[in-house]
């Protein structure tokens, strides 16, 4: 059987998002493996503010790629991102909201704990 991985607050890691499917193996999860050298761990929800940073930092996240099945990231969908371009994000102010059942316990290897709660979403339940 296999075990379910868990999220940063040590309970059973929940569904990122499947529109847009995300993950870096489009699952809807933030799970990875070692063909994810950019560890796509964090389930933000994503802002303009945020967006704007990541495009200024390389990453352009908004425009729509077809060839990759990418339709592109706009305000308000989550999205599995990079946890070191978010802890990149939150030292430049910006970090994006995070969905703390949904963001890997590996995210814990790059970011702090007490900086992931002050940018946490609460949960719907």
């Amino acid at each position: 059987m296999k075990q379910m991985p868990l999220n940063v607050l040590g309970t059973e890691l929940t569904e990122c998002s499947r529109d847009p499917l995300t993950g870096f193996y489009r699952t809807g999860c933030c799970e990875i493996g070692p063909e994810d050298h950019g560890h796509h761990l964090v389930c933000i929800q994503a802002t303009a503010e945020f967006l704007a940073f990541s495009m200024s930092r390389g990453n352009d996240l908004s425009t729509p790629r077809p060839e990759f099945d990418f339709d592109g990231i706009r305000p308000g969908d989550r999205w599995c991102l990079c946890a070191e371009r978010w802890q990149e994000a939150f030292e430049f102010g910006v970090a994006p909201p995070v969905h703390l059942e949904a963001t890997h316990i590996l995210t814990l290897e790059f970011i702090d704990l007490a900086d992931l709660k002050q940018h946490a979403i609460k949960s719907a339940g």
